[in-house]
């Protein structure tokens, strides 16, 4: 590509390597998905407890998102990325021994620890060493590793998990997880040349605390909108492979994965660039929207192409949600306090999945999966509504924002940067 040919060398094998070390990452954390909650299942657990399982997840990534931003901003992104790695490579092990419910919920939450730490490190990286007028495609290209690691993890999973028993799966996990904490150890850093334009606002800047980030609307929005899509997602990897084991078509979990990937993939793309030049509300609209259709269409299905169709929209909605949110929140804040910000919008992301795990599993035991995916879909519009009306500085500009017919006002990027927050 084109972008990765015009960075000076050391940057472009730093890119290279980080690519491969987030595929790598990816693959150990998706391969799970397809085989998690029939595990659960298999060993005894009910419904609500699957949800727990499945919950478990994000209370490690809460516990530890605001403890890890922090260290993003003062100790560098380098050993943030090693610490998620770390966890994401001794983890599986723990799956491979216990047995319990309640030791998977533990294990779960440890899991989790991973997401947190990666996401901040791989994402304040890319930030960091992308030219801000190039920020949304290389944020796009480099989050690529998502969906072809999501595009491979699902279908091994269930083959590994089908032709020789749990166990390979883990261990599988495990070996993935080691070789991407290996290759992150050769990270190198970036801070901004003393004689740019982030590096002198960022001279004059006193970074804000957690309470200062999520009180400015700036952030509390896209906080808000990842929280609503975080239970939407919460509800849909704890209770899909069920659904479509109940549904019995000949149709797998992983298959709708592996569909979504590849959604996923092709969309990163094209939205990364083009944020860049019509904005990242356009897309961000876009995301949510599908992701609303993702949930209707499971809702309704009846037949395997609705969930073809439903994995589709979800995809999309995945690969241009995280990234283009990141991107935007980057847009919204300075260098000295982006582990912080993104612990902090990442975190309602993470407090969705951690709510939705244990209510929707509260709610299987009454309603339908389909019930369950429909207040998923309503939830979603909610998500919807409020960006389009409050994403930016008042209803009108924010309107006009979410349908790319005018810029972020909020954004301190290479052309609104101000001392100013």
């Amino acid at each position: 590509m084109k972008i990765f040919a015009n960075l000076d060398p050391k940057t472009r094998q730093n890119f290279y390597n980080l690519f491969l070390i987030s595929f790598l990452f990816w693959l150990s954390i998706t391969s799970f998905l397809p085989i998690l909650p029939a595990y659960v299942k298999d060993i005894g657990g009910t419904k609500q407890e699957v949800g727990f399982v499945m919950g478990a997840f994000a209370i490690g990534l809460l516990a530890s998102r605001t403890f890890l931003g922090k260290i993003a901003d003062q100790k560098g992104r380098k050993i943030v990325v090693l610490i998620g790695t770390f966890v994401v490579a001794i983890t599986p092990l723990g799956y491979l021994f216990i047995k319990t419910v309640e030791g998977l919920i533990l294990i779960r939450a440890f899991h989790g620890i991973s997401i947190a730490a990666f996401t901040i490190g791989y994402s304040a990286l890319i930030v960091d060493l992308s030219p801000p007028h190039r920020r949304g495609e290389l944020v796009g290209y480099m989050s690529l590793a998502l969906p072809i690691g999501m595009t491979l993890a699902p279908a091994i999973g269930s083959l590994l998990q089908e032709n020789i028993d749990y166990w390979a799966v883990f261990l599988f996990c495990n070996i993935t997880g080691l070789i991407s904490f290996l290759l992150s150890l050769k990270i190198e850093e970036h801070s901004p040349n003393k004689d740019s334009l982030e590096s002198r606002i960022d001279d004059n800047f006193t970074p804000r605390n957690f309470q200062q980030i999520l009180l400015h609307s700036s952030f509390f929005v896209p906080t808000f909108v990842l929280f609503m899509t975080g239970s939407v997602f919460g509800v849909l990897i704890t209770f899909l492979p069920l659904y479509v084991r109940e549904l019995n078509f000949e149709f797998s979990a992983g298959l709708f994965y592996t569909t979504a990937a590849i959604a996923s993939f092709a969309i990163r793309i094209l939205t990364g660039k083009a944020s860049d030049r019509l904005g990242r509300g356009l897309f961000i609209t876009i995301g949510v929207f599908s992701f609303s259709m993702a949930m209707i269409l499971l809702s309704y299905a009846k037949a395997p192409i609705y969930l073809i169709f439903a994995a589709i929209c979800e995809g999309t909605s995945a690969g241009i949600l995280i990234p283009l949110i990141v991107v935007l929140i980057s847009d919204r804040c300075h260098f000295s306090e982006r582990g912080k910000v993104y612990a902090l919008c990442l975190g309602g992301y993470d407090l969705g999945i951690a709510i939705a795990g244990p209510l929707a599993g509260f709610f299987a035991e009454k309603i339908s999966y389909s019930s369950l995916f429909m207040i998923a879909a309503e939830l979603n519009l909610i998500a919807l509504l409020i960006f389009v009306t409050q994403s930016n500085k008042t209803i009108i500009n924010s309107l006009k924002f979410s349908v790319g017919l005018t810029q972020d006002y909020h954004a301190q990027n290479s052309e609104q940067l101000t001392v100013n927050s």
